[in-house]
């Protein structure tokens, strides 16, 4: 158990003090046991007469006054949101200072720097990365398609008895995924890579039911390369699909255009995803998984050792199935 705490010691003291009077002890006598002048035991009796033995409690101090109202506290978040290059500062970065001096600006109120953060602190707020949104999204094109178009989608697959399968592509690069681990204090792991550009590009799909799909090469994907994969769809899905992918170019391409009007490419119904919207394609979260989890600090002498490993951990990932199926309920649920 922890040292009491002053105030918890001064008021057993006053206690002691009022029992010690009702049993008979004059003050003068009180004050020598207790330690205290005979003017605070007089005080203390003065008050338990007129106020009660309540008022010998001990009270929390009342602190100083905000200097913030309320009202004003609450909009703090509000400033926070219009970012500080609003304020006249060089990049959207928040820090102690220039919130003391956003608060100046705004309420006319002088804050030291270190008591902002105590602040912001305070009101539940905290330091956080940004996530990095392209300028280029269509908002209201983004809700439409997750409050409108996604629900009418997963009704016309059912209708039509389709296979959904969101499509996405990708590269793996040689230099890895660096992520923490452990090693001795100040002494910081080194990975020793090629500094390169080299990556392995892959095509990838997964179905609601954590299926997933994918192939590789050494060279950019065209749009020859994606009707192959769709052609690969087809073998190992029975059926009808229907396939969800972003706008690339190559996604629009005349050669996908051709391929769809075949006989084996009518088994295919294509939709596409709003711009700039990556987190609606479920198959961003596969990538993820293998780059950040399977990948992660995984250091390759060259591109076939690459290519070979992420085989391997798309096959070892290919087995966990609640894993990718949570991967695809999630974005779902987002949306």
């Amino acid at each position: 158990m922890g040292a009491p705490k002053k105030a918890d010691w001064r008021e057993e003291r006053r206690k002691r003090a009022w029992e010690l009077k009702h049993t008979g002890w004059k003050q003068k006598d009180i004050a020598v046991a207790l330690g205290v002048t005979e003017g605070a035991i007089s005080l203390w009796m003065k008050s338990g007469r007129e106020k009660g033995e309540e008022s010998l409690k001990a009270h929390p101090a009342k602190g100083a006054t905000p200097r913030l109202t309320v009202e004003q506290q609450a909009r703090i978040p509000e400033v926070l949101a219009k970012g500080a290059v609003a304020y006249g500062f060089p990049g959207d970065v928040w820090t102690s200072r220039r919130l003391a001096v956003a608060i100046k600006r705004e309420f006319g109120v002088s804050y030291h720097p270190d008591h902002c953060g105590y602040l912001v602190r305070k009101m539940g707020l905290s330091l956080q990365k940004p996530v990095v949104r392209a300028s280029q999204r269509n908002e209201p094109a983004i809700a439409h398609w997750k409050n409108q178009q996604w629900p009418q989608l997963k009704k016309k697959a059912e209708q039509e008895k389709r296979t959904i399968v969101f499509v996405d592509e990708a590269g793996f690069y040689l230099l890895p995924m660096v992520v923490r681990t452990y090693a001795p204090r100040g002494q910081p792991p080194v990975l020793r890579v090629p500094l390169t550009r080299d990556h392995i590009s892959a095509i990838g799909g997964i179905t609601p039911n954590g299926r997933i799909f994918m192939q590789t090469q050494e060279q950019a994907y065209k749009a020859v390369d994606v009707v192959r994969f769709l052609q690969v769809l087809l073998r190992k899905i029975p059926g009808r699909l229907l396939v969800v992918w972003d706008g690339s170019p190559i996604h629009r391409a005349d050669v996908i255009k051709q391929f769809l009007a075949s006989p084996m490419g009518k088994r295919v119904h294509v939709e596409r995803l709003p711009g700039y919207a990556p987190e609606l394609n479920p198959q961003e979260g596969v990538w993820n998984l293998l780059k950040r989890r399977e990948l992660k600090n995984l250091c390759c002498r060259d591109l076939a050792r690459l290519r070979q490993e992420l085989v391997h951990a798309k096959e070892r990932l290919r087995h966990r199935q609640t894993i990718l199926q949570h991967c695809f309920s999630h974005t779902l649920a987002e949306i």
